[in-house]
């Protein structure tokens, strides 16, 4: 089969498509034929030599793909068949055409949703709903203010925290997606964080109001103004390093206000818990999908053999929405 892989750390121009060896099952796992996978900024870092795979995961980039199953290892305890249309989460080794993955990390697609446009999903959709609602307990008429609108992850928090009665926020870097995230993703207030200060924009748009919760995905660079943005008992959620890992942090802010300051990464956890986190989306967000409340949003799609022009695209920031690779 054909597969994505780093030659070693650096641009678009390090990756290199290979044929390797189709994986095997192994016990417990789910063979899955792969018609799409969604590019995430965690393969740019991975590109980049600042995030390994975790131990035992593919070194092949992808964390989320789309497909029909093929195969069964030993002990699926999960009802599926071969054929089946499913979206699954990865610890590594989307970017290929076959991909073993554990049956718990597995879902069947969303009813009216495409093959191709499934790819969308299942990375983002478990990001926020775990984080938001598992991790922050973000509330109906609490105020959420989530960074980067138009990325997978910004589009995916602003619909669903939308649909889940939350006051949504979100900041962009520039006035066309300011203009997106309020016209098309129906967010309550858009900043333009080159223009503005986040912070008093927030406020001054939400009647003296800062954020109960926050997601962060650009880490040390925002972290003394996020503190400054929260609500007294607020949490801030940091899902990302887009602006560097090492802060400063006041902790007389923290305890003033008796926030909570938390960091998560998806990507590392244990089969059990990602498990956990998927029966979750399939429970709570996989119906606002079916019926249109949430829309998977893909900016465009790129075949294999594009996958160096795909990723120069995505790192340019013009995209709204996903980045799909088809297989």
């Amino acid at each position: 089969m054909k597969a994505v892989f780093v030659t070693e750390p650096g641009g678009p121009e390090v990756l290199e498509v290979r044929d390797v060896p189709a994986p095997v099952p192994g016990p417990g796992e789910v063979l899955i034929d792969v018609v799409a996978a969604g590019l995430n900024r965690a393969d740019v870092q991975q590109r980049e030599g600042h995030y390994p795979p975790p131990p035992g995961a593919s070194e092949i980039l992808g964390l989320e793909v789309s497909g029909r199953i093929s195969g069964f290892g030993p002990g699926v305890a999960k009802p599926f068949s071969k054929g089946d249309k499913v979206v699954a989460l990865l610890a590594g080794g989307g970017y290929a055409q076959q991909v073993a993955v554990p049956a718990e990390q597995v879902l069947r697609i969303p009813e009216g949703v495409d093959l191709v446009t499934a790819a969308s999903l299942p990375e983002v959709a478990a990001t926020v709903y775990s984080n938001l609602y598992m991790t922050a307990q973000l509330q109906a008429g609490e105020t959420v203010l989530i960074h980067g609108a138009t990325g997978g992850i910004g589009t995916m928090a602003i619909q669903m925290a939308k649909a889940f009665g939350a006051v949504v926020a979100t900041t962009a870097g520039s006035q066309e997606k300011v203009s997106t995230a309020k016209a098309y993703l129906n967010a309550d207030i858009a900043i333009d964080y080159t223009r503005e200060d986040f912070v008093d924009s927030l406020r001054a748009q939400n009647g003296g109001k800062g954020a109960d919760v926050i997601l962060d995905v650009v880490g040390a660079k925002y972290l003394d103004k996020n503190i400054d943005a929260l609500e007294t008992y607020g949490r801030l959620v940091v899902i990302g390093l887009q602006g560097g890992r090492r802060a400063e942090l006041d902790l007389g802010k923290l305890l003033a206000k008796r926030l909570a300051v938390i960091g998560t990464s998806l990507r590392p956890r244990a089969v059990a818990e990602k498990g956990v986190i998927m029966d979750a989306v399939r429970d709570a967000v996989w119906p606002l999908v079916a019926d249109g409340t949430v829309k998977p949003l893909v900016a465009k799609t790129f075949a294999l053999d594009q996958v160096r022009a795909a990723h120069r695209y995505f790192d340019s920031g013009d995209h709204v929405g996903k980045v799909l690779l088809l297989l």
